[in-house]
């Protein structure tokens, strides 16, 4: 055995060494498997951690007896039957000699803390192993070293006294802590093992064990006030804080067996007092042990109710935690803004005690017995003014310890408003009044919070207190809605006022009345909606033109609250308080209820000038302008109508400084892909670009007046178009191929340039209104052929740098808006565009653009056959070639699926137009089959139930449509735009269906990879009975007989099941159909 704990010892040694890099991996692998035969090599190591040298010093380092305590460990966790009577003995006999040797006599691990720690560990597992059926005295031989009848000192042994209480508090995690528990994989022994050990412990040693608990820590208390009182003699600081570790950890100890022992031995004439008292003890964690202690009485399960309320009456932890209260208020008065982050701390332990308590009686509430719900009730209403106080603690931490009693309680008064329509009781109206004033107080920012440092955690803290009060508010509102909409109404009125009389407020008040402002629309749950949320105007005649509505002047009609305080806020100049946040604060909120502008159109011009000057989109911190833009666009956006459109012209003029292009690229430590790609991502030009949508809304409004509107419309464009002209000759020398990955800062600026530029210009198109479908006979185009120019000058850039997905994706963005807007003016480019795009297209773009021109289809129906009809043969090829690329990851498996996700529902959105002439024109007639075959390979590819599904609902489409028995041409249907094509069967194509696509359709429920236990299968199995019976349908009786005579015999089908599938078929409805078809294809499964 000498050899191989000499080997085992150099093994630790070469695995600490850094250096000994050639033989490290040998010895980790060597020590890995001592550690895994823990069952034979515990022998090895309780030696290392126990064996002596002649002069009593520790033979090996503690490197070597911290592994020799991880195998012991190994050895004896996970293990829930009794050890065989040798090894018991041995460990037994060694573990007893050491504590003797280390903690009665020694100086337990005085320069090692973590092995220490680790055997405590390590005794906590034997003693699991052992206690309930070998080592039955371990207690009685523990209490034994505590204090030795040998020893002449009178007090305990306090290295013994300490191991002994990190032991219970390690015992007590191990068989009663849940959390512990939980996090464990469920093992039914450990829990059985467990039980009997708790059951064992208190049976056997329970009163001995707190006794001791309780003994030491009185002695050690004892101790304390001596060393504190002995006046000008100071005690020796290390008598001092050994006697505060043991009571310290006494308190931990005894807190860590209260929840699983009798109450009646926590809960005495003698613990009471002592808790007490240390609740109070000038030792900080003392008086955290404490409060964690009483936490736990507090809150230990009793079967009775009665037997609850008794142990609450006899605490009185109201009155104790009440004048606690007040004593730590008192000394945070008394430090001013010096913080004690350990007081704090101790306060919020009291605010905990305090949750505690309260949810308690709030559970006493529910009994059936009258008199425990009355005096829980009335305990409850002492303590809620204690609630309160630390509900206002300055510090959230504090004041959120509190928060479940409060969500508790507010809840009670909530169900009893849903049961009772009479009105609260006074006490706790009072109650939710001053709950209100705490709340508001709470919801301020701290005077000395930066809000716009987006880095500071501070801030992030206090937004989800907000939220977290907001959901107070809520409950109060719940129970009395005028308390809370009077409160708010007041306080937000008072400080506008305030402030429009010239009278100086703080910042974080002005604040806090703007954003009360700001959630009073989800607070006045029973104001109406738009215009009626803010005036009270009688409701208008469904009868009234629409004309006539608007031309009514709400301006005669008095406001509601929320009106009122949106009026006084727009009055009151707040929008020029020195301080942004205020400033900002004012416009989320004017922006957020557009719909007041509607009753006060006079508000619209200041609120514009506030918005357009130095207070908004030209302030000069850069971080609030970019804010303002997106709110100044969502004014303009929802409030176009209420502006005077003699100022629209002005209000374009006035943001023409700011949309200047600038191009920022990053520095090279702050890129996170490359040059090129994190440069087009700027956020400054991303906020920008509201603005020249904003502008786009604005000039979209002069469309009665279209010279004028072109006219300015021309003097922004052109300019942004000569940019565009320049950007792209200053790119004209550039390796595009090398550019995105290798490009330097300077030579990628033309490139972001030029995608700015596209963008800027899409984005004034996405201002204009989309062209209508169909078009109103006095429908007043946009200037369209001026779009035409645009979309023109963009194609062009495309042409020349379509190797760059930046500026790919920049043009698909400004298509998809011109296109929107001009419609069937601009589609002629969508195949040149198209073409452009393809060569270089990467997966996840062929997606976003098949998606784009379903869209298209969406909107502009008949007008795109013929964009449709250049289109369909080129997509099809270059879909068909991108599906039969092997896949070689989970991440070309997902973007597969969406290629074929995205394509099916194309051809499903040409259907739906029926615009399916595209397919069988003359341009795309001779690749008609190459569609139908890749139609036909998504049928069966069962990887991919959602697009299978999919594809044969398609298919059912095309049926009712090709498969028709007409195949001539139908008359003109008076649309000279529709193409005759999209009406017309095709001759032959019933062939095709029997030979080829009912065979799939029978085929792939028999398919084995088939899981008929999938949801999605079963939808599967309901889209191929849709396909049937719309085979049926379309076909009559040549489809029975085909199946009858051809199909249902070459498969050797019965012949009474080939006749009841074609009867079912016929007659049963759709929904009938499926769960028929569905039946029939889970008995033939299951039969095979």
């Amino acid at each position: 055995m000498e050899e191989e704990i000499d080997r085992v010892v150099q093994a630790i040694t070469i695995a600490s060494d850094p250096s000994q890099t050639s033989l490290h991996q040998q010895a980790m692998a060597y020590l890995d498997s001592i550690e895994r035969s823990a069952s034979e090599s515990w022998r090895l190591a309780l030696p290392l951690f126990t064996e002596i040298t002649p002069g009593g010093a520790r033979k090996y380092s503690d490197q070597v007896r911290f592994f020799a305590l991880r195998v012991l460990n190994e050895y004896l966790d996970n293990r829930f039957a009794p050890l065989d009577s040798e090894a018991f003995q041995i460990i037994q006999q060694s573990i007893l000699s050491y504590i003797q040797s280390e903690y009665v006599y020694g100086s337990a691990e005085a320069n090692a803390t973590y092995i220490r720690n680790k055997f405590s560990h390590t005794l906590t597992l034997f003693f699991l192993c052992t206690y309930v059926g070998q080592w039955q005295s371990f207690f009685t031989d523990l209490f034994a070293l505590i204090r030795p009848a040998t020893s002449s000192d009178v007090t305990f042994n306090r290295h013994v006294s300490l191991l002994f209480f990190h032991l219970i508090v390690e015992i007590s995690g191990e068989v009663a802590d849940q959390m512990i528990k939980a996090a464990r994989m469920h093992n039914p022994e450990r829990l059985a093992r467990d039980g009997r050990v708790r059951d064992a412990v208190r049976e056997r040693d329970a009163v001995r064990i707190n006794e001791a608990v309780l003994t030491i820590v009185a002695e050690a208390t004892e101790k304390m006030s001596m060393l504190r009182n002995q006046g000008s003699n100071s005690p020796p600081d290390r008598q001092l804080a050994d006697a505060e570790e043991v009571v310290d950890w006494g308190i931990r100890t005894f807190a860590s067996y209260v929840g699983w022992i009798d109450i009646g031995l926590t809960v005495t004439p003698v613990t009471v007092p002592l808790l007490f008292s240390l609740l109070s003890d000038p030792f900080l964690p003392i008086r955290l042990a404490t409060s964690g202690a009483l936490l736990k009485i507090v809150t230990k399960g009793l079967k009775e109710p009665g037997d609850k309320l008794q142990l609450i009456k006899v605490l009185s932890l109201g009155q104790v935690i009440e004048a606690l209260e007040a004593k730590t208020r008192a000394q945070q008065r008394e430090r001013g803004e010096d913080t004690d982050e350990g007081e704090e701390s101790y306060r919020e332990s009291l605010g905990r005690v305090l949750n505690a308590l309260g949810l308690e009686l709030t559970k006493l509430e529910e009994c059936p017995l009258e008199e425990v719900r009355t005096e829980a009730n009335n305990l409850l209403q002492q303590i809620l003014p204690i609630i309160l106080r630390f509900m206002s603690d300055e510090y959230d931490d504090t004041c959120s310890t509190v928060f479940l009693l409060l969500h508790t309680i507010l809840s009670a008064y909530k169900r009893f408003r849903k049961v009772s329509t009479a009105p609260i009781d006074a006490d706790k109206r009072d109650f939710l009044a001053s709950l209100l004033r705490v709340i508001s107080e709470k919801m301020k920012w701290d005077v000395e919070a930066d809000p716009s440092d987006v880095d500071d955690d501070d801030n992030d803290e206090f937004e989800r207190l907000r939220k977290e009060l907001r959901i107070f508010m809520d409950s109060v509102l719940a129970i009395d809605q005028d308390l809370v909409t009077d409160a708010v109404r007041q306080f937000a009125l008072t400080t506008i006022e305030t402030y429009k009389n010239g009278v100086e407020i703080k910042w974080n008040e002005a604040e806090l009345g703007i954003y009360l402002v700001y959630i009073f629309g989800e607070i006045n749950k029973t104001g109406g909606k738009g215009r009626a949320a803010f005036c009270l105007a009688p409701a208008i005649p469904k009868d009234v033109p629409r004309d006539a509505r608007k031309s009514i002047d709400y301006g005669e009609y008095p406001l509601t609250i929320h009106g009122e305080l949106l009026f006084a806020l727009v009055q009151s100049g707040m929008s020029a308080y020195p301080h942004q946040t205020v400033a900002l604060q004012f416009f989320e909120t004017i922006s957020r209820y557009s719909d007041f502008f509607k009753v006060r159109k006079e508000c619209v011009v200041p609120t514009l000038e506030a918005m357009i000057d130095t207070r908004g989109i030209h302030h000069q911190n850069p971080t609030f302008r970019r804010r303002v833009y997106y709110l100044f666009h969502r004014f303009i956006k929802e409030s176009k109508n209420d502006i005077p459109l003699e100022f629209v012209p002005n209000i374009s003029q006035s943001i023409r400084d700011l949309l200047a292009i600038e191009v920022l690229i990053p520095e090279p430590d702050e890129v996170e892909v490359d040059f090129l790609t994190d440069a087009v991502k700027s956020s400054s030009f991303d906020a920008q670009l509201y603005l020249f949508e904003t502008l786009g809304i604005l000039i979209s409004l002069l469309f009665k007046n279209p010279p004028n509107q072109k006219g300015l419309l021309l003097s922004f464009v052109k300019p942004l178009m000569d940019d565009l002209s320049g950007a792209l000759q200053g790119s004209a020398s550039l390796d595009f191929e090398k550019l995105a990955s290798e490009g330097s800062r300077s030579e990628i600026v033309p490139v972001v340039r030029l995608h700015h530029l596209i963008m800027a210009l899409g984005s004034i198109a996405k201002g204009f209104p989309d062209y209508p479908s169909p078009l109103p006979d006095d429908y007043i185009l946009p200037p369209v052929d001026l779009f035409a120019e645009i979309a023109q000058a963009i194609l062009v850039c495309l042409e020349n740098t379509n190797t760059l997905k930046v500026i790919r994706d920049a043009t698909r963005f400004a298509f998809a808006r011109i296109l929107a807007i001009a419609g069937p003016h601009v589609t002629h480019y969508i195949p040149p565009l198209m073409g452009n795009l393809l060569i270089h297209f990467d997966p996840s773009e062929l997606v976003d653009f098949m998606n784009f021109i379903g869209l298209l289809i969406f909107r502009l129906q008949d007008d795109m056959f013929n964009v449709l009809d250049e289109l369909v043969g080129p997509l099809t090829t270059h879909i068909s070639f991108t599906l039969s690329q092997p896949i070689s990851g989970s991440d070309e498996q997902r973007m597969h699926v969406e290629i074929k996700k995205a394509y099916i529902a194309l051809l499903t959105s040409v259907m739906s137009a029926k615009l399916q002439g595209v397919f069988i024109s003359p341009r795309n007639n001779a690749s008609f089959d190459s569609l139908m075959e890749t139609m036909q390979i998504l049928a069966e590819d069962t990887s991919d139930p959602p697009n299978q599904r999919a594809i044969f609902s398609l298919l059912s489409k095309c049926i009712l449509i090709w498969a028709q028995p007409n195949s001539t041409l139908p008359a003109p249907n008076g649309n000279s735009r529709h193409n005759p094509l999209n009406d017309v069967g095709i001759p032959g194509f019933e062939r095709y269906v029997y030979e080829r696509l009912v065979p799939i359709a029978f085929g792939v429920p028999s398919l084995p990879n088939l899981n008929l236990k999938d949801g999605q299968v079963t939808m599967i199995l309901h889209e191929i009975a849709n396909f049937l019976q719309a085979v049926s349908k379309i076909r009559g009786s040549e489809t029975e007989n085909y199946l009858l005579n051809v199909y249902f015999p070459s498969q050797n089908w019965p012949q009474d099941a080939a006749l009841d599938m074609t009867t079912k078929m016929r007659e049963l409805d759709p929904k009938g159909f499926r769960k028929y078809f569905t039946d029939f294809v889970r008995s033939t499964r299951s039969g095979s």
